[in-house]
């Protein structure tokens, strides 16, 4: 058994084959967590198109004909990239459309908090005004900046385990 001298700490080498090993396994926790939050997401809002697209109303940010084309359309793209990911087909694509999904509903809520706005994000249905102690803005962006955090692993390191894609 050998042990490792913190004074004299092994080759970058040696390092370099660990996070070779480990790194698709990060990668595949990535892949999944953030396929399947989308994918999720996206399903609950499909059921109700309706409330999706007052959830993207109450935001206040579109004119109202793009309000409806995006509250109709966004949950199918959820899915969509959902799906992708799960699959690990497309990954580094897919990764890149969340993290700029995730970079668009940020700055939607940070606006919306910005503007004095009460409103239910509508991230998993539902959405639209609530009372002022019922928002819920920084939780949401804590959790959309982790999943940004993810897609940003994945456009880096797409190589994952569990995938259909051939590995390169």
């Amino acid at each position: 058994m050998t042990s490792v001298d913190p004074h004299n700490p092994p080759p970058a080498a040696s390092r370099d084959t660990g996070m070779a090993a480990v790194a698709p396994w990060i990668s595949t926790a990535a892949r999944l967590i953030l396929g399947g939050v989308l994918l999720v997401a996206g399903a609950l809002k499909v059921v109700d198109p309706q409330a999706s697209v007052a959830a993207v109303r109450a935001y206040e940010l579109l004119p109202t004909g793009l309000e409806t084309v995006v509250g109709w359309g966004l949950p199918f793209v959820e899915v969509a990239l959902g799906l992708l990911l799960l699959t690990g087909l497309g990954t580094r694509p897919a990764a890149a459309a969340a993290g700029l999904l995730m970079l668009v509903f940020i700055a939607g809520v940070a606006s919306a908090a910005a503007r004095g706005l009460s409103i239910d994000c509508g991230c998993f249905g539902g959405g639209g005004k609530v009372a002022p102690d019922q928002t819920a803005y920084g939780q949401e962006i804590v959790r959309d900046v982790g999943l940004l955090l993810l897609a940003g692993w994945l456009v880096a390191r797409p190589q994952s385990r569990l995938s259909l894609e051939p590995a390169r």
